[in-house]
């Protein structure tokens, strides 16, 4: 036997476990099983603590049709929760316990993960006092549709990880190696594979209007496009390959009255890069309603400005 390279596993596989043990203990307390009953029958997921006054983050789906239910600490502590607001093309909501106590999980960045990093998932599935799995990030810039009635939306930049995710562990937490929740975790798309909310300035921005007014007010600028090509020596020039070609504008929409028209190529607005549906959906929160947005486009070879003022997504 190689004792010496035994030697070196062992003590890499002891790092792992330490991490992986570190996580685990600092989140553990904070992430709570959730019941609720609505008129389809019983459903449950996990929750993360996320403020010392008892408000939680979960998954829209996993309270979706409830006004409230049951939340379920590992240390055994059972308490009532309202629902504060749900989100369901970010598939985002947020509950607020009646008796807080549990420490607020810190929030991180998912903007900062790479390729290969280690990450852990924690749940509370159905009250069986936690639940813990490690892996790596296999993906990042992932998207997963989220619909709400008609609308249908592009959840962006989703994190995908084979960390094992089991029954229930939606709207538990993915947490980087210091024990700092990067993530939501909203799906198993698959065997060994699963899906998480990142946490970023987009759903920070989210989390944010569901605790202050319940709901998400997003604004609209009707209009519709697809990724094209910028003309070379112009993708050159701006250090960008991509802009938005627009095939639908909605008239009497924000767009229609800027003079945006069919076959534009839209390149930035509010000063960002517009190289995807995303990035501009990315804009599309409440404080753009009402606010001038500038844009530049690309019209018969020609740059053109207009100014945009988004209207309310109703």
């Amino acid at each position: 036997m190689d004792t010496e390279h035994t030697g070196v596993d062992s003590g890499a596989l002891d790092a792992y476990s330490r991490v992986v043990t570190g996580v685990a203990t600092k989140l553990l307390p904070s992430v709570a099983a959730l019941s609720v009953r609505t008129a389809r029958g019983q459903g449950a997921g996990s929750a993360v603590t996320f403020t010392d006054d008892g408000f939680l983050l979960t998954n829209a789906h996993v309270v979706a049709g409830a006004n409230g239910g049951t939340a379920d600490f590992a240390d055994g502590t059972e308490t009532r929760f309202d629902v504060v607001g749900a989100d369901p093309l970010s598939d985002l909501a947020v509950v607020r316990v009646h008796n807080p106590g549990a420490p607020a999980a810190p929030l991180g960045n998912a903007d900062e993960l790479k390729i290969g990093q280690l990450v852990v998932a924690v749940g509370n599935p159905m009250g069986l006092a936690g639940s813990v799995t490690a892996g790596v990030v296999s993906g990042l810039g992932r998207s997963l549709p989220a619909r709400d009635g008609r609308r249908l939306r592009i959840i962006d930049s989703v994190i995908q990880t084979d960390a094992a995710l089991n029954p229930g562990n939606s709207g538990g937490a993915l947490a980087d190696s210091t024990g700092t929740v990067v993530g939501i975790n909203t799906a198993v798309a698959g065997y060994g594979l699963g899906l998480a909310v990142p946490i970023n300035s987009t759903t920070r921005s989210i989390i944010g209007e569901l605790v202050a007014n319940g709901r998400v007010r997003r604004a609209w600028l009707g209009v519709a496009g697809v990724p094209a090509p910028l003309p070379p020596a112009l993708a050159e020039r701006l250090n960008q390959k991509l802009g938005l070609r627009v095939v639908e504008v909605v008239p009497g929409s924000p767009a229609g009255n800027a003079g945006i028209y069919l076959g534009d190529i839209l390149i930035t607005a509010g000063g960002q890069s517009t190289q995807s549906v995303q990035a501009l959906q990315r804009l599309m929160l409440g404080p753009a309603i009402g606010a001038d947005l500038p844009i530049t486009l690309l019209r018969k070879n020609a740059l053109v400005d207009v100014v945009t003022v988004p209207a309310e997504l109703n």
